[in-house]
């Protein structure tokens, strides 16, 4: 007769690193967002947009400037943090892949309408695998064009890469709001489901430890 063995334990659907660096990327973003509005209201690339004063973190434009390069390494660091648990734990794999063009044109559509069905957690939708892999991608975006806007003689390579010195900061800008974007859709779909909100602060419920 076999000795039966016990089940092996399942874990948080959102364990604590991840959790930790998701609401530390979140601050960070947010740090970054308020005060780079303020960097770009000192020479507006777009002559048309402005952002009043009120919405900026830093009163001029030195504090601006301050405020953005600390946000800067915080998600510098907390973010390849996030890229290597994701790689490395097989995370991104398990819940980002794969994307059916077919469902996530009807996870759109649900969407749009506010009826988008998410009674299980531990699976993403399509909206969600596409919003989390486009703002991943934003992300390395604003990191290049932003080291090719803090040093573009330096770097000037990478400058080249975007065309010009200005072209690097509409990249910039342009990727910034693609992330302001992303955080809306975000926070809208976590009140569609309050339970996903609830699960990143929680950690969620316990996933069998072959899904975690």
């Amino acid at each position: 007769m076999e000795p039966m063995t016990a089940p092996r334990p399942g874990r948080r659907l959102h364990p604590w690193p991840i959790r930790i660096m998701h609401w530390v990327n979140a601050a960070a973003m947010i740090v970054m967002i308020l005060s780079g509005i303020g960097i770009y209201n000192d020479e507006a690339i777009l002559g048309w947009v402005f952002f009043p004063h009120w919405l900026l973190l830093g009163s001029w434009a030195a504090e601006h400037l301050l405020w953005h390069f600390a946000a800067m390494w915080v998600l510098v660091f907390n973010g390849l943090l996030y890229l290597l648990y994701g790689l490395l734990t097989g995370r991104f794999r398990r819940k980002l892949l794969p994307i059916s063009g077919r469902e996530a044109v009807a996870d759109v559509r649900d969407a749009l309408r506010f009826k988008l069905a998410h009674e299980d957690l531990t699976v993403y939708n399509s909206v969600q695998k596409l919003l989390y892999i486009g703002v991943i991608l934003a992300a390395i975006l604003q990191v290049v064009s932003g080291i090719a806007i803090w040093k573009p003689v330096q770097f000037s390579g990478l400058t080249a890469l975007f065309g010009d010195f200005q072209g690097a900061r509409l990249a910039h800008f342009l990727g910034m709001a693609g992330i302001v974007g992303f955080l809306f859709v975000h926070v809208a779909l976590a009140l569609l489901v309050p339970r996903t909100l609830a699960a990143m602060v929680t950690g969620g419920p316990v996933v069998p430890e072959e899904r975690t």
